[in-house]
């Protein structure tokens, strides 16, 4: 099949009409937003074989460049649809032996370390803890995107620490910061509620309401009568005197 077959068969394929073949055979640019077309459907289809063949008929662009950023959005499209690391290292394995066809090694490599990444990825999204060495395996925006993303203590404060870049390691420590006060108020919130289920729901003080029988009311430990506050306590004459000539305070 000629070029220009395997074009509109792609065009035709991913349901995309409203774009000119023989513009896209001429132009690498309407080519490549065409492509991104074809990506967004190939992702969405409910199985990946025809993900090898669509790579293969990609990679056969006369345009390197336009071909490498087709592949690297699928994969950021499959991986981003992946319900795990395992499955997308399943996928990735037949992509890779396609991604051999490119000419410039480095494109090929730009295409492996975003396959890296990706798996780097969902793995942290999967629970793992990667190690500095793991981390230091990955590329600075994938660095950027879990510090951005991940609400782990654990990741965030590894990130803090040994982030190759300085604004990563801002992020990470910003979010960890973020992610620790959410939860704190979270817990208090919790502790409250609690608090106020224990006491009927009315913790006003003095109001007589809410108290546990078994609990002395405000001011009944200083007088031994429920919410009288005796006149001479000490805490009464510190209310008086305070801040006035001869206090004590």
């Amino acid at each position: 099949m000629t070029w220009r077959g395997e074009v509109a068969e792609l065009l035709a394929g991913a349901g995309v009409f409203d774009v000119d073949v023989e513009e896209a055979v001429a132009d690498e640019h309407v080519r490549s937003a065409a492509y991104q077309r074809f990506v967004a459907v190939a992702a969405c289809a409910p199985s990946r074989e025809g993900d090898r063949a669509l790579v293969a008929t990609i990679l056969r662009d006369p345009h390197e460049m336009t071909s490498k950023t087709a592949v690297v959005a699928l994969v950021d499209e499959v991986a981003m649809r992946a319900t795990g690391p395992a499955e997308f290292r399943c996928w990735e394995a037949g992509l890779l032996s396609e991604v051999e066809r490119l000419a410039t090694e480095a494109y090929r490599e730009f295409v492996r370390r975003r396959v890296r990444d990706r798996l780097f990825h969902l793995s942290v999204r999967d629970g793992h803890v990667p190690t500095a060495a793991e981390l230091a395996q990955v590329t600075d925006w994938m660095q950027r995107l879990i510090a951005e993303e991940s609400t782990s203590p654990a990741v965030l404060a590894l990130l803090a620490e040994s982030g190759r870049r300085r604004k990563t390691r801002n992020v990470a420590l910003n979010r960890s910061q973020s992610v620790a006060g959410t939860r704190l108020r979270a817990g208090g919130g919790r502790r409250a509620r609690r608090t106020r289920l224990r006491a009927g729901g009315d913790d006003r003080a003095g109001s007589g309401r809410g108290w546990p029988p078994c609990w002395p009311q405000p001011g009944s430990l200083l007088t031994g009568r429920p919410g009288v506050q005796a006149a001479d306590s000490p805490m009464a004459r510190s209310a008086r005197s305070d801040g006035e000539p001869g206090s004590a305070w």
